[in-house]
């Protein structure tokens, strides 16, 4: 996935993370912040595994595949 994910909703699929869902409203290599019910969390992306609704349909993701600056995956080439 080399869109922008900062927006987008997500669902953590991973104990110990699993069940937390919002929207991301940043995102460094290793994290995202995740914005639920007014407060924001932290969750690492190593090791926990991530739901994206996209473009109709659901895109799970591990943490690893997407371990990069955003900027960094944006331009990344296949």
């Amino acid at each position: 996935m080399r869109s922008e994910l900062i927006g987008l909703d997500v669902v953590v699929l991973s104990a110990p993370y699993s069940g937390i869902s919002g929207k991301v409203v940043d995102e460094t290599k290793n994290t995202f912040t995740i914005e639920s019910v007014g407060t924001e969390r932290m969750v690492p992306k190593p090791g926990n595994e991530f739901r994206f609704p996209y473009q109709d349909r659901c895109i799970d993701i591990r943490g690893e595949e997407i371990q990069h600056r955003p900027e960094d995956r944006i331009k990344k080439v296949r």
